[in-house]
């Protein structure tokens, strides 16, 4: 499946058909994760309540990656 970016205000928006989100059993309110190796997205559903720190130690991975390339 390829999918394109959409504008949405000053960000960028990737719209997932209700057949993947049926598959990946994802609701509206679903919490998700969104991670990265590098060189590819991940996005998954939330498995445990993330702190605070959880979530920053996670942007500064995706800030280090990024300043990588």
């Amino acid at each position: 499946m390829v999918k394109r970016l959409i504008q949405h205000g000053n960000s960028a928006a990737l719209i997932l058909d209700k057949p993947l989100l049926d598959l990946l059993n994802f609701q509206m309110d679903t919490p998700l994760e969104i991670s990265t190796d590098g060189k590819n997205l991940i996005i998954s559903a939330q498995t445990k309540q993330s702190g605070e720190k959880d979530i920053l130690k996670s942007w500064k991975k995706l800030i280090d990656v990024i300043r990588m390339h």
